[in-house]
């Protein structure tokens, strides 16, 4: 699986990275319906953390379509709101 995260570039994650993934979304989805700034940054940053951690830089001249695309790790919590809402960023 391909994340890439905008502004800084794509990491290739295996698809058993998922279900952590879809743990920390739901996390971020329940910060931006609260309203929750602090508890949104905390959890948006473990997401691009574990991303970065585990997932292996994609090679920039490498080609490849992204299955998830993060925002910038300084999303607003309004702009997030728009995207972690509802099923979050990855649909379950």
């Amino acid at each position: 699986m391909i994340v890439r995260i905008a502004t800084e570039g794509q990491y290739e994650l295996l698809e058993s990275d998922a279900e952590i993934l879809n743990e920390l979304d739901d996390q971020a989805v329940k910060a931006c319906e609260a309203g929750d700034e602090q508890q949104f940054r905390e959890v948006y940053a473990r997401l691009l953390q574990f991303v970065r951690e585990n997932g292996a830089s994609v090679d920039a001249g490498r080609l490849a379509p992204s299955e998830l695309i993060l925002p910038p790790p300084d999303v607003s919590l309004a702009e997030a709101a728009r995207g972690f809402s509802g099923e979050g960023l990855i649909p379950g």
